[in-house]
């Protein structure tokens, strides 16, 4: 199976994160996408992306809206 690429492959709410996943412009549209122009990372959202636990781009977008609530 190819790598995805973060930079070009499109995202959905279902593309899991992997292990080389990369905070690119590509994953910031997503996100703008599905939480709104408000949509910014920060240290402690990135390093909860990145910690090793199972979890699709849509999980990451639905923690970003419920932290902002």
């Amino acid at each position: 199976m190819a790598k995805f690429d973060w930079h070009a492959d499109k995202i959905s709410r279902e593309t899991p994160v992997t292990e080389d996943y990369r905070s690119t412009q590509n994953v910031r549209r997503f996100l703008i996408s599905q939480c709104g122009a408000d949509f910014k990372f920060d240290r402690p959202f990135m390093a909860w992306i990145r910690d090793g636990a199972p979890k699709t781009m849509g999980d990451v977008a639905d923690a970003w809206t419920n932290r902002r609530r």
